[in-house]
């Protein structure tokens, strides 16, 4: 009798569930909410872009709370335009709770330890690999593809953009647990271009310091050797270049060293060496380190000579990425330098000429390819007491609308965009107010955060910003060509608990130990012979490179596979 009755309990515990579960031919996805009720009662939809996600009982008896941090230049997120008019066209009432950049790094782990504390989500959240696989396994997060049939937008998205969905996915379970940053321009590869003062070079060759160039010569694509190169730097440093009586506050070459952008990588390129922040590439689809290249150690040699003959400013190695701009503006003091634009350097832009990479000892002559991503996961989570969250991941879906995402990026039509579109139907940046710059309008009107903007909005819906397409134009006539086909990014990817726990455990202090030995050699004349076997050996042994190696290669096949 016992076992009979434990049978029927146990069928009609399977036929609740299945009615539970939204089968039974019901044409709305399933979801932890009462969505009948939703529509119901609020008219909650989902489906049409141009409609409101809620009636007006909705909009004014449901809520979410998300918690941003927030750039100190830009207004409360309840009070820009952008968002008011998404209230406006959607109905959906979202109150943000903005605090700085340093607060929420403090109070992160606060929010995700309290339970009964935690706002309905996070927008950028910064989150790593790391912290959402422990997350979503202790499931605080909200496993946002379990919801993706009231996404229309990321939906459609990830079915277009499997690779995309490839650097986003958990891998443990196959889902995803966080909202992602998606802006794709083809910049962030290339983080360096090469600039020259055009009359700084006249100047060399009319003294006879450079031969081999003619003033026809000194136009935007202009390629130096190395020795060429070595003759105008030395010129810049012992003369009084700019005018002011002083022969010693030229900076022949300068950049900044291991910033994100304008950075010394591109040196290396003389040396036939794709290097970048990380020293990891891909290169015939094995990740490579560019430390363990012995040309990485010809190539450091060299750049540390130039750095004790003065032909690069030592201060390119300590001063920050503001003081390096500071130093660019007023009188003329950069001869050469590596930034995206002139225009954001330099009081004179129109002195300055682009320049290919430079050509090294052997004729080679490539670029940085840096492993900057354009997809940024982990930008909103959902944390798993939230209510309603179906209202709330439709809301968010609207930002990946490109018209939408502009907007969120960049400003709000009326203030940043003109309300007028032009003869393509493109959105149109207005002119910047005057007493502003682009950044300081962008920032102050601007949440930026989860957005989609490819190659799509680029051609039909939104014109690229006039600095960025200018930026897009010249890497793609002086950089791009020399970047080898056979040499991709190394991404961060998805991993495994186990994989990252090898990559917490070792990433950190491989990466010490190359900078700190890298430093010391370019500022302290070169490495020897016998400190460079040295430095292999600690790289393979208490280093593990080879380990941490496996890692990302076993990552890369996975993304490279589809798995």
């Amino acid at each position: 009798m016992k076992k009979w009755l434990s049978l029927l309990l146990i069928a009609v515990i399977l036929l609740s569930m299945t009615a539970c579960g939204g089968g039974g031919g019901s044409d709305k996805p399933a979801g932890n909410s009462d969505v009948d009720k939703l529509v119901s009662e609020y008219g909650f939809q989902w489906t049409d872009p141009t409609k409101p996600i809620l009636n007006d009982k909705g909009a004014q008896e449901l809520s979410f709370n998300v918690y941003s941090s927030k750039n100190a230049s830009a207004k409360d997120y309840n009070d820009m335009k952008i968002m008011k008019d998404l209230y406006e066209s959607t109905n959906v009432f979202v109150n943000w709770e903005n605090v700085s950049e340093s607060i929420y790094s403090q109070q992160k782990n606060l929010i995700f330890g309290n339970k009964d504390q935690r706002p309905d989500a996070i927008y950028h959240a910064g989150m790593g690999a790391g912290e959402i696989l422990k997350y979503a396994k202790r499931k605080v997060l909200v496993p946002i593809s379990d919801y993706l049939d009231y996404m229309p937008n990321f939906k459609k998205l990830l079915e277009e953009r499997p690779d995309i969905k490839a650097q986003i996915v958990n891998v443990e379970d196959g889902k995803i647990y966080s909202l992602p940053r998606i802006e794709e321009m083809g910049l962030l590869q290339n983080p360096n271009i090469l600039f020259m003062n055009k009359a700084w070079v006249q100047a060399a060759i009319d003294a006879g310091a450079l031969t081999g160039v003619t003033a026809d010569d000194l136009k935007d694509g202009l390629a130096l050797k190395y020795d060429q190169m070595e003759a105008l730097l030395t010129y810049w440093r012992d003369n009084d270049m700019n005018g002011n009586g002083k022969a010693d506050d030229e900076r022949p070459l300068s950049f900044v060293y291991n910033n994100w952008q304008g950075n010394q990588c591109d040196l290396y390129g003389m040396f036939g060496i794709n290097d970048n922040l990380e020293h990891r590439i891909i290169v015939d689809g094995k990740v490579t380190y560019t430390v363990q290249d012995p040309r990485f150690k010809d190539a450091t040699n060299f750049i540390a000579d130039w750095v004790s003959k003065g032909l690069i400013d030592k201060a390119s190695f300590d001063q920050s990425q503001d003081v390096f701009l500071a130093n660019g503006k007023g009188t003329e003091k950069y001869g050469a330098f590596y930034w995206w634009e002139s225009e954001t350097v330099v009081s004179n832009p129109e002195n300055y000429i682009t320049c290919a990479p430079l050509i090294g000892p052997d004729g080679s002559q490539t670029v940085c390819i840096s492993n900057n991503p354009e997809v940024g996961a982990g930008e909103v989570v959902i944390f798993s007491e939230c209510q309603n969250v179906e209202v709330l991941l439709a809301y968010f879906d609207r930002y990946y609308d490109p018209v939408i995402s502009a907007q969120i990026n960049y400003g709000p039509i009326g203030i940043v965009y003109e309300e007028e579109r032009d003869e393509k139907g493109m959105l149109v940046q207005k002119p910047v107010p005057e007493g502003l710059t682009t950044d300081e309008l962008r920032l102050q009107n601007a949440p930026l955060g989860i957005i989609y903007l490819g190659e799509y909005a680029w051609n039909n819906v939104v014109n690229m910003e006039p600095r960025a397409k200018l930026r897009l134009d010249r890497l793609t006539a002086y950089v791009t060509p020399y970047m080898p086909a056979n040499v991709k990014q190394c991404l961060t990817m998805p991993f495994t608990s186990e994989e990252l726990n090898v990559i917490a455990n070792l990433e950190t202090n491989l990466n010490d130990h190359i900078r700190t030995n890298l430093i010391k050699w370019i500022l302290k004349g070169g490495v020897s012979d016998a400190e460079w076997d040295t430095f292999q050996k600690e790289l393979t042994g208490k280093c593990k490179i080879d380990d941490l190696a496996k890692v990302y290669q076993d990552a890369y096949d996975r993304f490279q596979s589809g798995k």
